[in-house]
C-alpha cells in the first residue's frame, strides 16, 4: 500500500509542456529519498486545465500543483512527500482562499461541471486495464450480456434520449435500431469516429488518451444491440498517445476475455481493430470514414441507402463518435432516466467542449446541457484577458457559426445553436473578443475548408473556393457591395447541392457572420477599413509628430525602410514602403505610433 498517490497529466497538453521530464525527475528523486515503496506515481490522461500545465496532483491531501517545472520537483518531494507541507506557491490559484485550501471541485472551474464523458480522465492510468475496471469498468458489458437482450440496451439508449455527440445529433438507440434487424444472420460492424479534425478541437483525442478502455467497453455493448462481431476504431495518425494507449488498451482487454470469443462466457463474440486516418476533414464524415477504411481514397458516398442499411464493406454498420460512446457505459449502470434527467428537453446529458481562444481558462470542459454561454465564457472559463469585451464565440468548427455577444445567454443545446446559426458540431468553442476582426475569421474557416473538400462534387470543390477568392477580396479592400451578395448567393447555393456534410455545412461561419456582423463587411467594402485593425492592407501606420521624440528607434528597425525622419525631429511613415509588420510599435518608448 502506498502513503500518497502523486498524479502527472499524461495529455498531449501536458506531455508538449514537459510532464515527462516531470515524471522521470519525479521518479528519480523519490529513489534517492527511499520514497518509491512509499509514493506511486501515476500518469494520468488530461485534467482539463490545459492552460495550467504540467499539472500534478498529490493524494491523500488533493494538492493540485500547476505550471509545475522539474527545478520544482525536489521541494515538492522534500516538503510534501517528505515533510507533509503543501508548496503554497506551486498550488492552482483558485484553491487558495483566506480560509485555507478548497476542494478542487469547488473551484470556478470545476464547480459547474458534470463529468461522465470525462469521469476517469486525470483520475486513473489508462495503461492500466485494472484501474478502469476499479472505477466500475465493463460492469456495464457485464449486466448487458448477462441480464439485459440486444432490445433492452436499445430501449435503454433510446430512453435516456442520447444524440450523437459527432455534430449532427442524430438519436443514437434510433441509429441502433435501424441496424439491428436480421441479428446472426448478416455480417454487421461497429465503427467508432475518432478523426477528430476541427481547429480547436481535442475533446475526442483526451478521452481516448485518459480512459480508452471506455470506448472499447461501449462499442462491445454496442455490438451486442445490433447483433455485430467485428468493431473499428478510426483513429487519426496525428494523435500518437491515442493511438499507443488504444493499442495497449485492446491488447489488454483481449487478455482479460473482455475482447475476443465468448465474451463473459455468453456466446457472445466481438472484436475491434484500429485504422489510422491520414488527416483528412473530410473523412470526419461516416460514408467516407468507411471508405477510407476500405482501403480507399476517403469520399463520401450518396445516401441513401444509409450505413445502417449499407455500410462498410456494404453491410449494416453504425457509427458513432468517441464522446457518444463514453456516455454508453453510464447510461446502462445509472439507467435512462438518470442521463434523461440533466440537460434540456431535447438535449439530454452532458456536453464536452474544447474552450480556447480569448479565455483565460483555456481546456476542456463538460456541462450539462442547457447551461449559458456567459456560465461557460465567464464563470468556468474565468472570463476574457486583459479586461476586453467579448465579441462572438465559434463553434461547431468549420461547420459552425459565431454567435455574438447579443445570444451571450443563449443556453447551448443542439436545437437553440441552429436557430441562430451556429450548431453544436463536435465541441470545438472558440471565444473572440473586440480584437478579432470577423470577416477575417470567415476567411480562416473557409481557406480550412478549401484545403480539405474532397473534390468529389463540384458545389464544394469549385464554391468553396469561390467564396473564399471573395472573402480575400474583401479583406484586401478591393470588394465591393455585389461581392457580399454574390457571396450570400453562393453559400445558399452550396448548402442546398454539396453532396455531403462538408459541403453542406461550410458556408455557415459567412453566414452566421454576415447576419450579425454585415457592418464589418461594409466597413472594409466602403470604408476600406478594417474596425478591429487586422487586415493589413486596410491598415495605415501613421507618427503622431507632437508625441514623437526622435529618437530614430523605429526607423532604424524598420525591415522596409519605411520611416524618414531627422534626429530629433518628428518621424514619418512612407505608406508606399510599409510593410505594416508592427516593429514600429513595438520599439516606440513613446506610444506615438499608431494604426489608423
Amino acid at each position: 500500500m502506498y502513503r500518497s498517490h502523486v498524479l502527472v497529466c499524461g495529455g498531449t497538453g501536458c506531455t508538449s509542456s514537459g510532464s515527462e521530464k516531470i515524471i522521470d525527475a519525479l521518479k528519480a528523486e523519490l529513489a534517492k529519498n527511499d520514497l518509491t515503496d512509499e509514493v506511486a506515481v501515476v500518469k494520468t490522461g488530461c485534467h482539463g486545465l490545459c492552460a495550467l500545465g504540467p499539472i500534478m496532483i498529490v493524494y491523500p491531501e488533493a494538492s493540485f500543483y500547476s505550471m509545475v517545472k522539474v527545478d520544482d520537483i525536489p521541494e515538492i518531494v522534500s516538503e510534501h512527500l517528505l515533510k507533509g507541507r503543501v508548496v503554497s506557491r506551486l498550488l492552482y490559484k483558485e484553491m487558495v482562499t483566506d480560509e485555507g485550501l478548497r476542494s478542487l471541485n469547488d473551484t470556478d472551474f470545476y464547480k459547474k461541471q458534470t463529468r461522465i464523458a470525462l469521469r476517469n480522465c486525470g483520475v486513473i492510468n489508462p495503461e492500466n486495464i485494472e484501474e478502469y475496471i476499479g472505477t466500475h469498468g465493463y460492469e456495464a458489458l457485464g449486466k448487458v450480456l448477462t441480464e439485459m437482450t440486444p432490445d433492452d440496451v436499445i430501449q435503454t439508449i433510446l430512453d435516456s434520449g442520447l444524440r450523437g455527440r459527432g455534430g449532427a445529433g442524430f438519436p443514437t438507440g434510433l441509429k441502433w435500431k435501424f441496424a439491428s434487424g436480421n441479428r446472426g444472420e448478416v455480417q454487421k460492424f461497429v465503427c467508432c469516429n475518432a478523426d477528430e479534425g476541427d481547429p480547436g478541437a481535442f475533446m475526442d483525442r483526451s478521452v481516448l488518451e485518459g480512459d480508452p478502455h471506455v470506448v472499447l467497453e461501449a462499442m462491445t455493448i454496442a455490438g451486442y444491440a445490433i447483433g455485430a462481431s467485428q468493431g473499428y476504431i478510426y483513429v487519426r495518425a496525428e494523435y500518437p498517445i491515442a493511438v499507443e494507449r488504444l493499442k495497449i488498451a485492446i491488447a489488454q482487454a483481449r487478455e482479460y476475455g473482455l475482447l475476443g470469443k465468448n465474451i463473459f462466457d455468453s456466446g457472445f463474440d466481438f472484436d475491434i481493430d484500429l485504422r489510422l486516418g491520414a488527416g483528412a476533414f473530410v473523412c470526419g464524415e461516416e460514408t467516407a470514414l468507411m471508405t477510407s477504411i476500405e482501403g480507399k481514397r476517403g469520399e463520401p458516398r450518396p445516401r441513401p441507402p444509409f450505413p445502417a442499411v449499407k455500410g462498410l464493406f456494404g453491410k449494416p454498420t453504425i457509427l458513432n463518435n468517441v464522446e457518444t460512446y463514453a456516455n454508453i457505459p453510464q447510461i446502462i449502470l445509472n439507467g435512462p432516466e438518470w442521463f434523461s434527467a440533466m440537460g434540456t428537453e431535447k438535449s439530454k446529458g452532458t456536453k464536452v467542449f474544447a474552450l480556447g481562444g480569448k479565455v483565460n481558462n483555456t481546456g476542456l470542459v463538460e456541462i450539462p446541457m442547457g447551461t449559458t454561454l456567459r456560465t461557460v465564457i465567464e464563470e468556468i472559463g474565468g472570463g476574457i484577458p486583459g479586461g476586453k469585451k467579448f465579441k462572438a464565440a465559434q463553434t461547431g468548427g468549420p461547420s459552425g457559426g459565431c454567435i455574438p455577444a447579443e445570444h451571450f445567454d443563449v443556453p447551448i443545446d443542439y436545437d437553440n445553436l441552429i436557430a441562430i446559426g451556429s450548431m453544436m458540431g463536435s465541441g470545438g468553442l472558440i471565444v473572440m473578443d473586440e480584437d478579432n476582426c470577423m470577416v477575417d475569421i470567415a476567411k480562416f474557416f473557409l481557406e480550412f475548408t478549401v484545403d480539405e473538400s474532397c473534390g468529389k462534387c463540384t458545389p464544394c470543390r469549385v464554391g468553396t473556393k469561390r467564396m473564399y477568392e471573395i472573402l480575400d477580396k474583401i479583406t484586401k479592400g478591393q470588394g465591393t457591395l455585389e461581392d457580399i451578395d454574390k457571396l450570400e448567393e453562393l453559400c445558399y447555393y452550396i448548402k442546398d447541392n454539396a453532396l455531403c456534410g462538408l459541403g453542406q455545412t461550410a458556408p455557415n461561419p459567412v453566414l452566421s457572420t454576415l447576419r450579425y456582423f454585415r457592418d464589418e463587411y461594409i466597413a472594409h467594402v466602403v470604408d476600406k477599413k478594417c474596425p478591429a485593425g487586422v487586415c493589413k492592407n486596410l491598415l495605415t501606420y501613421k507618427i503622431d509628430p507632437d508625441k514623437c521624440r526622435g529618437c530614430t528607434l523605429c526607423a532604424r528597425n524598420c525591415p522596409a525602410g519605411a520611416i524618414g525622419g531627422r534626429v530629433k525631429e518628428a518621424h514619418y511613415i512612407n505608406p508606399d514602403k510599409c510593410l505594416k509588420c508592427g516593429a514600429c510599435i513595438e520599439k516606440c518608448r513613446f506610444d506615438a505610433i499608431y494604426i489608423e
